[in-house]
């Protein structure tokens, strides 16, 4: 049975054989795929590692809230999030809640 101290050193050794593996074979792979790239017309923002121009908004797509208050006279509709519209704003909202 391996001591905890040669067990240690094989690890360290193994780690070193590893980094020393993926060093090779970095350069190999690179190539590799920027070949395919070019093969295929691929482009870096369709792998999604571009980078967006500065200023620009990642675009993610956002679901609609539901209406939750209408108004009984022009029929205008409030989620409830957000500041509250003026036919709402400091009344009892009780009464403009839409049924389900």
């Amino acid at each position: 049975m391996s001591s905890y101290k040669e067990l240690l050193a094989q690890r360290e050794k193994l780690e070193k054989q590893i980094e020393e593996a993926k060093s090779r074979e970095y350069a190999e792979v690179l190539n590799e795929i920027k070949q395919k790239m070019a093969d295929y017309g691929i482009t870096l923002a369709e792998l999604g590692g571009g980078r967006a121009p500065k200023g620009a908004k990642a675009a993610r797509p956002r679901a609609g809230v539901a209406p939750k208050y209408r108004d009984p006279d022009s029929g205008s509709t409030w989620s409830g999030r957000g500041k509250p519209p003026r036919w709402i704003a400091g009344l009892d909202r009780d009464s403009f809640l839409i049924d389900k």
